[in-house]
C-alpha cells in the first residue's frame, strides 16, 4: 500500500498526530559554536550557532535522538529538521551551498528513526518533509521608501524549494509540508517547485500546506484572510491544509473552524503551546494544549493534529491521549463556484451576482491611465485602480501591452506596487495581455488567486495547452478566448463550437475544474454600418445561452465596451448600450464582464426613446436600426438632453458644406451638394480630391481622437 493511501486508511478510523516543535528541543540541549561547527565547519568565516538545521550535519545524534522521542511519545507524522534549509535562509551563515545536503539528510534521520520506531511497535510513521517560509517575502517590500522593491524574486524561491523537494525526497521523504506560511506568494513558488518535480520524477506524494495567523487580525503576515488563503491554494488539491505558529490553541480556534468548513481536504492545525512570554519561552501546559486540540478533534473540525513552538514529547503525549478515540471530521467543502483571491475572497457561484471587471487600469483602453504608466507615475496610476475598486469593481483587469512601454517590466512594477494598497489588493486581478511572458511576470507577482485573460486555441492545440497548464499550476482561472486557428468565432454555432473544444482539451488532459474555465464568446461591435455586423451582439447572447446549456459549470465574460465601439464619442449612447446589452446578456446566463466600474447605467433609468433605439441595434430588430440611432444620437448632449436641430450651415459655401456633412454624417443634401460643386468645378475630380477628401482628412482626425463614431464614418466613405 502506497503512503498516501495508507494515510487516508488510518483517517477514516483516527486522527492522526503530528510532532512539535524542533527548535525548542534543541534549546533544551544548550549547545554552544562548537556543537554546531563540528569537525567538518571548524574554519567556516561565520558564526553558526542558532542554524539549527546545520546539526543535521554535525550533530546528528542530537536531531535523531528528539526524532525518537516524539515518536515514542506517539507521533504519526515525524517532521524533518530543514525548516530553514533552503539555500535563501542558509546564506544568512554563508552555508547556502548545503542546501541539498541538508535536506538529503535530514530526511534521512528522520526516515531511519521512523522505520526503526515502525519496526518495535508495528504501528505505520510517517515522515513529512518540511519546507519553510525562508526568512524573505516575496509580497512585502523590506523598504519602507519604496513598497514596489523586492529582496528575492519568485523564481529565486522556486530554485531555493526546488533544491530542497528533490533532497528531502531522495532522503525518503514520505509527503511534503509547506508549512508557517505568512506569504501565500513564497508558498505558491514552493508549490511550482514541488509540481515541476512530480512531473520530472513521474512520482507523486502527499502535500501538506499549513499556514500562519499572525494576529488576531485573522490575516497571514501578507494580509490574506483564511479564505483567501485556501482560494490561493486549492488548485493543487493538497492533501491537507492546515494552520500552525504564531497563536496558540485559544487563539487559533476559530480560524481552525473556518477552514474545516471551507476544505474539501483533510485539516491539520499545531498551534504554539501558547504566546510567548516576556523571556521568549512559552508556558501551556501539555494538559492545557491537549484539552483544546481534544476539543476540535471532539467537534469533527481536524484530522491532523500536533505542536509547534514551545511544545515537547510531553505536549504530543498528551495531544495523542486527547484525540484517542475521536473520529475525525467529515470532509465535505463548500460546493462549487470560481474562487478567487485577493487580500479577500471573491467567491462567483451558482446564483451569485453579475460580477465587475474593472477595464481602467488597461493602456490599451484608457488614455489617462496610458499617460501616467509612460510617465512613470505609478502612485497615480494606482489612483486608477483605486478608483474602479471604489465604484464597485469586484476584479481589476491590468493590461500594459503598448508598443512604447516594457510591458512586462510595467505589469511587474504596477502589481508590486498594488500590493502595499490594502483597499486595492483586497480583490483580485485579471491579468490582461496578448504576450503570454508578460502574463506569466504577473502571475510571478501575485500571492492570491487571479484571472488570466487570455488564452485560445489561435495557435493550436500545443500551445494552448503549454499556457493553460501553465496557468493552473500558478494558481489561476483562465479566460478562453472563442478563438482558433481559423481566426475569432463570429457566429453562433463557431462560438459554440470553439467553446466545447477548449472545454474538452482543459478538463480531459489537464484538469481543469469548471469553475476555473471562463469562456469570452467574443463581444463584437454592432452599429458599424456594416451589415455583416448588425446580429453580432444577439449572437453573442445566444452564445451565452447555449454553452450555459451544455456547459453548466463554467462562466462567460467578456469585454461589453466593444460592444458600442462604434460610438466612440458619445458616452450617454455607450453606457446606454452597455447596460441594455448587460441586461440581455445576463439574463442568458452571463457572469462577469470588463467594464469602466464607474460609468454604468441603470437599465431601468435609460431614456425610453433612447433605449428603445439602442435595442433596435442590439437586438437587431429592424434594417434601419443604426442608421435611426445615428440620427439620434447628434440630437443628444452628453447630459442626454435632445438638441435644436441647426441648418444655418446651409448657408455657407457649398464646399464648406459638404466637409459639414461628411464630419456629421448627414446624408440629406449630399446629391444636391456634390452636383453643384461639380458644376463649380474645372473637372469633376477636384470635387473628390478637394471638399470630399479634405471632409475625410477631418473624419479621420475626430474617429482617431474619439470624437466621432464608427457608423459614421463608414457612411462617409
Amino acid at each position: 500500500m502506497d503512503c498516501r493511501s495508507e494515510l487516508e486508511r488510518l483517517l477514516s478510523e483516527r486522527v492522526l498526530v503530528l510532532d512539535g516543535a524542533m527548535g525548542t528541543m534543541i534549546q533544551s540541549y544548550k549547545l554552544e559554536e562548537p556543537d554546531f561547527r563540528g569537525e567538518r565547519f571548524k574554519a567556516h568565516p561565520k558564526d553558526l550557532q542558532g542554524n539549527n538545521d546545520l546539526l543535521t550535519l554535525t550533530r546528528p545524534d542530537v536531531i535523531a535522538a528528539i526524532h525518537r522521542a516524539y515518536l515514542e511519545a506517539g507521533a504519526d507524522i515525524l517532521e524533518t529538521n530543514t525548516f530553514n534549509s533552503t539555500s535563501i535562509s542558509q546564506a544568512d551563515y554563508g552555508t547556502e551551498s548545503l542546501a541539498y545536503e541538508l535536506n538529503l539528510e535530514g530526511a534521512r534521520i528522520a526516515r531511519r528513526e521512523a522505520d526503526a520506531v515502525q519496526a518495535a511497535t508495528g504501528s505505520p510513521r510517517f515522515v513529512a518533509g518540511i519546507l519553510g517560509p525562508t526568512n524573505r517575502t516575496a509580497s512585502i517590500s523590506p523598504k519602507v521608501e519604496d513598497p514596489g522593491f523586492r529582496n528575492v524574486s519568485f523564481d529565486e524561491l522556486k530554485s531555493a524549494y526546488a533544491d530542497a523537494v528533490r533532497g528531502l525526497l531522495d532522503g525518503g521523504a514520505d509527503l511534503l509540508m509547506v508549512e508557517t506560511i505568512f506569504d501565500t506568494l513564497n508558498c505558491k513558488a514552493a508549490l511550482v517547485a514541488i509540481e515541476e518535480h512530480f512531473e520530472r520524477a513521474g512520482r507523486r506524494v502527499p502535500v501538506m500546506i499549513s499556514a500562519t495567523i499572525t494576529d488576531l487580525s485573522g490575516r497571514t503576515l501578507s494580509g490574506q484572510t483564511v479564505e483567501a488563503f485556501w482560494n490561493s491554494v486549492r488548485h493543487v488539491r493538497p492533501f491537507s491544509i492546515g494552520l500552525n505558529c504564531a497563536l496558540g490553541a485559544d487563539q487559533l480556534r476559530p480560524y481552525v473552524e473556518e477552514l474545516s468548513r471551507l476544505a474539501d481536504c483533510y485539516v491539520s492545525a499545531h498551534p504554539n503551546a501558547g504566546l510567548p512570554n516576556a523571556f521568549g519561552g512559552y508556558d501551556e501546559t501539555p494538559a492545557h494544549m491537549a484539552g483544546h486540540l481534544g476539543g476540535w478533534a471532539g467537534e469533527g473540525s481536524v484530522d491532523i493534529v500536533g505542536g509547534c513552538c514551545g511544545s515537547t514529547p510531553e505536549h504530543i503525549r498528551a495531544i495523542k491521549a486527547s484525540v484517542t478515540g475521536k473520529k475525525p471530521r467529515t470532509r465535505h467543502g463548500v460546493g462549487a463556484g470560481c474562487r478567487l483571491a485577493g487580500l479577500e475572497a471573491c467567491n462567483i457561484l451558482p446564483g451569485s451576482l453579475f460580477v465587475n471587471v474593472g477595464e481602467r487600469t488597461n493602456v490599451t483602453g484608457s488614455a489617462k491611465f496610458k499617460k501616467l504608466v509612460l510617465a512613470g507615475d505609478y502612485p497615480t496610476a494606482l489612483e486608477v485602480a483605486r478608483e474602479q475598486v471604489q465604484n464597485g469593481a469586484q476584479v481589476v483587469d491590468i493590461n500594459m501591452d503598448e508598443g512604447l512601454l516594457d510591458g512586462k517590466a510595467a505589469m511587474v512594477r504596477f502589481l508590486s506596487l498594488l500590493a502595499a494598497e490594502p483597499d486595492i489588493a483586497r480583490v483580485p486581478v485579471m491579468l490582461d495581455s496578448s504576450r503570454w511572458e508578460i502574463i506569466e511576470a504577473g502571475l510571478k507577482c501575485v500571492q492570491g488567486k487571479c484571472v488570466v485573460n487570455s488564452i485560445s486555441l489561435k495557435e493550436g492545440e500545443e500551445a494552448f495547452l503549454q499556457q493553460a497548464k501553465l496557468a493552473r499550476r500558478y494558481g489561476a482561472a483562465v479566460v478562453v478566448m472563442a478563438f482558433d486557428e481559423q481566426g475569432q468565432a463570429d457566429t453562433l454555432d463557431k462560438r459554440v463550437a470553439v467553446c466545447e473544444r477548449a472545454h474538452k482539451l482543459l478538463t480531459q488532459k489537464l484538469g481543469f475544474d469548471d469553475q476555473d474555465i471562463i469562456f469570452d464568446p467574443n463581444i463584437f461591435a454592432v452599429g458599424t454600418g456594416i451589415e455583416a455586423h448588425a446580429h453580432y451582439a444577439v449572437d453573442y447572447i445566444a452564445a451565452v445561452k447555449e454553452i450555459k446549456r451544455r456547459l453548466p459549470g463554467v462562466l462567460i465574460s467578456g469585454g461589453v465596451s466593444n460592444v458600442s465601439f462604434a460610438f466612440r464619442g458619445n458616452d450617454k449612447v455607450r453606457e446606454a448600450m452597455h447596460a441594455a446589452f448587460l441586461y440581455h446578456a445576463i439574463q442568458a446566463g452571463m457572469d462577469m464582464g470588463i467594464v469602466n466600474a464607474g460609468q454604468l447605467a441603470v437599465y431601468e433609468e435609460i431614456p425610453k426613446d433612447l433605449l428603445e433605439h439602442v435595442e433596435d441595434v442590439l437586438l437587431d430588430r429592424r434594417p434601419d436600426a443604426t442608421e435611426r440611432l445615428m440620427t439620434f444620437a447628434v440630437t443628444l448632449s452628453q447630459d442626454g438632453a435632445k438638441q435644436v436641430q441647426d441648418l444655418a450651415w446651409r448657408q455657407w459655401p457649398v464646399q464648406e458644406r459638404l466637409k459639414h456633412a461628411l464630419v456629421q454624417g448627414i446624408a440629406d443634401y449630399i446629391e444636391t451638394d456634390t452636383e453643384e460643386a461639380r458644376l463649380a468645378a474645372v473637372k469633376p475630380l477636384d470635387v473628390i480630391e478637394g471638399p470630399l477628401m479634405a471632409g475625410m482628412d477631418v473624419v479621420g482626425e475626430l474617429f482617431g481622437t474619439g470624437k466621432m463614431f464608427l457608423p459614421q464614418v463608414v457612411k462617409s466613405a
